[in-house]
């Protein structure tokens, strides 16, 4: 702690919760006009570390001290005095107000002696803010009628606004595109150019070494190191994250001939004609594209969640398409959804629950659950899986995304599924468990059972599948197997004809 220009020093910090210590004697600075990663698998403490820098979480023990002087966070209103701004992964705003209201939201300009609010004098202020930030948004809008990129900015002008010196931002691009992360990016060198620091928390290492100078590793809730990324590799900064050396092992087909389903001129009334695609059991399907090229409306399509118009989904002796998801899971379908959150959990009920959801007659006798029967079939899926903490009887919503998606994952194993649909595996999930999630792939894909999987991510695509399908504006453009499935190809297959020249780079990350 010895650093003389430290914007924030955060120094010895503790903090404890019934059970479990989240943090214990954290310290890291953070400099004027820099850009800092905080990393760290999920459970690290980064979360924790953010709450108290904004005032939601008391610390037990240890110093803030922002500009060489002591802050007291006992809110976040005064986080905010202190010049702090947290820029949520969720983000606070109000929907149905203008984007200048949700800006001056708890601090309104007001007129006729403070009776009421200025609604043009916020609007004037507002469009002064954005106009160094994206001009194009208008102050007058709803926030309703912005996308997830402009929100974003909204929320940094109100923290512009309290003319904050530090600026978190927690997991900022988890809903954005890649060109929309590049406009971030440049936003945040603008930030940072001016003098402002920023706290960047991402499990995208990609993104930590574009934006960032330095970075902190938390690591089971103890400071690890900091690190100039300049001077490091991304192999190193995950393995300080794990504790170990992840070694990228590569994919293994196991792929057979036997196929498992047919689809056939596949298609609904907004987006998908004409899909045409064998699976085959152990085999691992990738489905690549642009964003809104179709691949997540495909996938529901065969998952019976949207209705098709046209073309079967044959299984076995089943001849879809399926109606209704109960349809496409009785004919051995499984969906793993890309909004877990919203579409794959409960978030109050437990784990054990959770995975019972598509089979619970399995654990029901006279309608009466088999508590015991469904406590030790969800326990020996989860030791299987490595569920962090091992306890099925704890809510789901209190556990990490990777942890979440590995019991979405058990779900279908308890039902026995021969067909599993994975869409976005990954999204939002540590380096360490993403690791843990492609063994699980390969393992399912050993047992025989049928994978299909989508993501935006090239390498990921890449890493698991043995044949490639790229969709493009709704079709199936083309299918890679083997050494053919590059970035290169990829990227010819993705993009429109008539965008022709552009490169694979344009694609990367748009899968």
């Amino acid at each position: 702690m010895t650093d003389p220009v430290a914007r924030l020093k955060v120094d010895g910090i503790v903090k404890a919760f019934p059970g479990i210590k989240a943090l214990d004697g954290v310290s890291f600075t953070v400099r004027p006009g820099e850009v800092h990663g905080l990393l760290g698998e999920n459970g690290a403490g980064k979360s924790t570390m953010l709450n108290i820098l904004s005032g939601v979480f008391a610390a037990n023990a240890g110093r803030i001290i922002i500009d060489g002087t002591d802050a007291s966070l006992v809110g976040p209103k005064s986080a905010r005095a202190a010049g702090i701004a947290m820029i949520h992964q969720e983000l606070q705003l109000i929907p149905a107000l203008s984007v200048a209201q949700n800006i001056f939201l708890g601090r309104p300009m007001r007129r006729a002696g403070g009776l009421l609010v200025d609604r043009a004098a916020q609007e004037r202020r507002a469009e002064e803010i954005l106009s160094a930030l994206d001009p194009t948004i208008d102050p007058k809008a709803k926030v309703s009628e912005l996308k997830v990129a402009q929100q974003q900015i909204v929320e940094i002008a109100r923290a512009l606004l309290d003319d904050a010196r530090i600026i978190a931002m927690d997991e900022p691009t988890s809903s954005l595109t890649p060109s929309e992360f590049d406009n971030l990016a440049v936003l945040i060198a603008a930030l940072a150019a001016q003098g402002k620091s920023i706290i960047y928390v991402s499990h995208k290492m990609d993104e930590v070494f574009r934006v960032c100078d330095r970075a902190t590793v938390l690591r089971d809730g103890r400071f690890v190191a900091t690190v100039t990324l300049a001077e490091t590799s991304e192999a190193q900064i995950i393995a300080r994250m794990v504790g170990r050396d992840v070694v990228a092992e590569g994919h293994v087909s196991h792929a057979t001939d036997v196929v498992a389903m047919t689809v056939s001129g596949l298609g609904d009334h907004r987006l998908i004609r004409d899909a045409d695609f064998a699976l085959h059991r152990g085999e691992v399907l990738g489905i690549a594209g642009l964003v809104g090229s179709g691949r997540t409306e495909l996938l529901r399509l065969v998952a019976g969640i949207d209705r098709a118009n046209a073309g079967t989904v044959t299984v076995g002796s089943a001849t879809g398409p399926f109606r209704t998801p109960r349809e496409a899971i009785h004919a051995g379908i499984g969906l793993v959804p890309e909004e877990r959150k919203k579409d794959g959990i409960v978030r109050a009920r437990s784990v054990a629950s959770n995975i019972a959801l598509p089979c619970m007659g399995k654990f029901t006798t006279f309608g009466l659950i088999r508590r015991k029967d469904l406590h030790r079939e969800a326990t020996a899926l989860m030791e299987q899986m490595h569920l962090r903490p091992p306890q099925v009887d704890r809510a789901i919503g209190q556990f990490s995304g990777g942890n979440q998606q590995k019991a979405i994952i058990g779900r279908w194993l308890a039902a026995d599924v021969d067909i599993l649909l994975f869409d976005e595996p990954t999204r939002g999930i540590d380096i360490g468990a993403k690791s843990e999630i492609y063994d699980l792939i390969e393992q399912l894909a050993a047992a025989g059972k049928a994978i299909v999987v989508v993501s935006s991510e090239m390498t990921e695509i890449m890493r698991v599948s043995d044949r490639v399908l790229v969709m493009r504006e709704g079709r199936i453009a083309g299918a890679l197997t083997g050494p053919e499935i590059t970035e290169g190809r990829i990227a010819a297959l993705a993009i429109p004809q008539s965008k022709g020249g552009a490169s694979a780079a344009a694609v990367r990350g748009h899968t």
